[in-house]
């Protein structure tokens, strides 16, 4: 990757003496007492080096003590324009504020600039949802073995209470209330909420129960279990969950977090109440349950272009000349 206002890369001209060397003993620092591998060592040597070309082409410095804060800004606007998102450009600034801390250390600068400089925010990746019709599809399918009962009950309890993975895994059987409809599940932090549970995962569960004796001894009390008859663990659960995705055509790589996601949206788009679902979440700030607004307004907007009769056509006439 070129950069704007860079000189050629260190490979095609070297940098000066006064830079490389000191980049050198770094590597050998980080290899022999930090010992990190070949490849991370890699790693920081390819970020430092490009560092150090536009050091010595852009800014005309042969000297890293040099360098001020105000110059990292710069070359953080440079990586920017080279089209690098804020989670790559974080792992140039670490490395370059890493190996500051080195120079600093063998005396050959001093003041580290990288460390009020941060890199700008990456935006925030929108979780994956599955269609409502496809989830239907795949937990209305019959299983076949007392194995694949449990799988159900578990999946339809993902589904129809947003648990996250390890919350289901840690349930036991005082955990579900079938009479009342709910579950008790302890969350992140150790905060324990209460959560309605549907009822075609009351009838799933109610079926998985009915098989489980066979499988677990009297004092077990996890709610799943495996064919040991010990709990069920996490590893285990996303390993069923794919499995049961394959073997009903699942157009996508099933796993607890999508359906966690799957709820999440789908309670939104119908309901609108973004306080209720992060209750149901156990979130404890609502600016982590917003993104399934952005999810929402992405359907809502998918909707608009494929009906609104001059939707297309009004996007084609930008380029029209008035």
């Amino acid at each position: 990757m070129s950069f704007s206002g860079s000189v050629p890369s260190d490979s095609e001209a070297g940098l000066a003496a006064a830079l490389a060397d000191p980049l050198r003993g770094f590597i050998r620092y980080l290899a022999s007492e930090k010992r990190h591998s070949r490849h991370t060592c890699a790693n920081y040597e390819d970020d430092i080096r490009r560092f150090g070309d536009w050091v010595a082409g852009s800014q005309g410095r042969s000297e890293w003590r040099d360098m001020t804060s105000h110059d990292l800004r710069r070359y953080v606007a440079v990586l920017s324009r080279a089209g690098l998102g804020g989670r790559s450009i974080a792992r140039h600034l670490s490395a370059v504020r890493r190996f500051y801390d080195y120079l600093l250390r063998e005396h050959l600068a001093t003041d580290n600039p990288v460390l009020d400089v941060r890199a700008p925010k990456a935006g925030r990746r929108l979780p994956r949802v599955a269609d409502v019709d496809q989830l239907s599809h795949l937990l209305d399918a019959s299983p076949d073995d007392p194995l694949e009962t449990r799988d159900l009950s578990m999946f339809e309890l993902l589904y129809s209470s947003g648990l996250r993975l390890s919350e289901l895994a840690g349930l036991d059987l005082e955990s579900v209330d079938r009479r009342g409809g709910e579950v008790r599940v302890l969350g992140k932090g150790g905060k324990e909420r209460i959560l309605p549970v549907g009822r075609r995962a009351l009838e799933a569960l109610e079926q998985w129960l009915a098989a489980r004796p066979a499988l677990a001894d009297e004092r077990e009390r996890a709610l799943f279990v495996s064919r040991r008859g010990e709990r069920l663990s996490n590893r285990s659960i996303q390993s069923r969950l794919r499995r049961w995705g394959v073997k009903n055509g699942a157009d996508q790589t099933l796993h607890p977090h999508l359906l966690r996601h799957s709820f999440a949206s789908h309670m939104l788009e119908s309901s609108g109440d973004l306080r209720a679902v992060q209750e149901l979440l156990g979130h404890a700030d609502i600016s982590t349950t917003q993104i399934y607004t952005h999810l929402d307004y992405q359907h809502l907007a998918k909707v608009y272009d494929q009906s609104h009769p001059r939707a297309r056509r009004g996007r084609k006439s930008d380029d029209t000349k008035i």
